[in-house]
């Protein structure tokens, strides 16, 4: 019933397609340009499914090819084996896959036209990305991150050989009222009290707040080493993103950077990268200066000025994305339930996967997710079988 159709640009789509699939507050049509034109291309293999049905287009299916490190896919207790046959067989320290997604966007999503049959639209691409994998040489197939909007059709496919691997789930958080005074009066009062505590100290660092739109190329510097910094700090390194791609980004019309500076010398010490679409807020990257004392509290300083910024424009909400999951739930974040759904074309592996795959929950992908699903069983993802 319905073709797919596999094109290598943003600009094989017609502007109207995407406009009409990825409105606010998806990410869109500026952010697949951003990621396609920043040079990734040691990284990625970009592709986009374009779904049609009697010459009538219906839906966009970003995707891409990266060869993954296997740190990042099997079992730590199997690691030094692959690691030691990698120095004779290079091939094992990496596994090609093909993703339905996007490199670090806070959710994967295929977009369609109003009132599509989605569960028509993802069993067409599932079929078709299967293919398509082939061709390029992807052993691994993955949807990337997709929320529980259609998990029933996810659940379908499952049956075609697809099996379920939690994610690590999103952060939003729901902006009430029409002030800051009234999110932090939001907060539940054994959060709100220490909150406070640490906001005041914050508020006596000696740092102060500049909303940016634009930056000139001397402070995206800036804002790329601070980037660069909390990076190499992080513990999960998925993408490796350029200059190029910051530079990018800060053309698009509602891109907004919440920066911290030092009083004295008005030196960066943090930043924050937000988009404003429409009443939702997008908070994208962070870079913070870990040289700084720590009893500044500098990304609840950065968080603060944020919620601020967000008031001012109309947000109504904040999306804040994967990981550094202790201070998001002490702001008052919300979890964001995010699945994989995948397949490997081995039958063997993929059987050994699907086992693994049984064992991971929030509470074994992350120690302060662990924390988050004691005090809270309630919203532990289920697992698939």
């Amino acid at each position: 019933m319905y073709k797919v159709e596999w094109v290598d640009s943003v600009a094989d789509i017609p502007a109207q397609l995407w406009e009409a699939c990825f409105p606010f507050p998806y990410e869109g049509r500026w952010w697949y340009e951003a990621l396609e034109q920043a040079g990734l291309q040691d990284q990625f293999i970009f592709k986009y499914g374009v779904v049609s049905e009697n010459g009538q287009l219906l839906a966009i299916a970003p995707a891409f090819v990266m060869n993954v490190p296997i740190e990042l896919v099997i079992p730590p207790a199997l690691l030094p084996i692959f690691k030691l046959a990698g120095k004779l067989f290079p091939s094992l320290l990496y596994q090609r896959t093909f993703f339905i997604g996007s490199p670090c966007s806070d959710e994967g999503r295929v977009g369609a036209v109003k009132d599509a049959n989605m569960s028509l639209i993802l069993a067409a691409i599932h079929q078709s990305m299967l293919e398509q994998a082939e061709q390029l040489g992807a052993t691994m197939r993955v949807w990337k991150d997709f929320a529980n909007e259609h998990q029933q059709a996810f659940v379908k496919l499952m049956e075609k050989g697809l099996f379920h691997l939690v994610s690590f789930p999103g952060t939003s958080l729901p902006l009430e009222g029409n002030t800051k005074d009234d999110y932090i009066a939001s907060i539940k009062s054994s959060r709100r009290n220490k909150l406070k505590k640490k906001l005041k100290q914050a508020h006596d660092a000696p740092v102060y707040v500049e909303i940016l739109h634009r930056p000139n190329d001397q402070v995206l510097q800036e804002i790329f080493g601070l980037f660069w910094q909390t990076y190499e700090k992080g513990n999960t390194k998925f993408e490796r993103l350029n200059h190029r791609f910051f530079e990018i980004l800060s053309s698009y019309e509602n891109a907004h950077y919440v920066i911290l500076r030092h009083k004295q010398n008005h030196e960066m010490v943090a930043f924050m990268l937000c988009f404003a679409l429409g009443d939702h807020v997008i908070n994208k990257f962070i870079g913070i200066d870990y040289r700084q004392p720590k009893e500044w509290f500098l990304y609840f300083k950065l968080w603060d000025a944020a919620v601020e910024w967000s008031y001012s424009v109309g947000g109504k909400s904040i999306q804040s994305g994967q990981t550094g999951y202790a201070p998001k739930i002490e702001l008052g974040n919300g979890m964001v339930p995010l699945n994989n759904y995948c397949v490997h074309r081995n039958s063997a592996i993929n059987f050994i996967y699907r086992l693994v795959a049984k064992t991971i929950n929030w509470d074994t992908l992350d120690e302060d997710l662990a924390v988050y699903v004691k005090a809270y069983p309630e919203f532990k993802p289920k697992v698939f079988k």
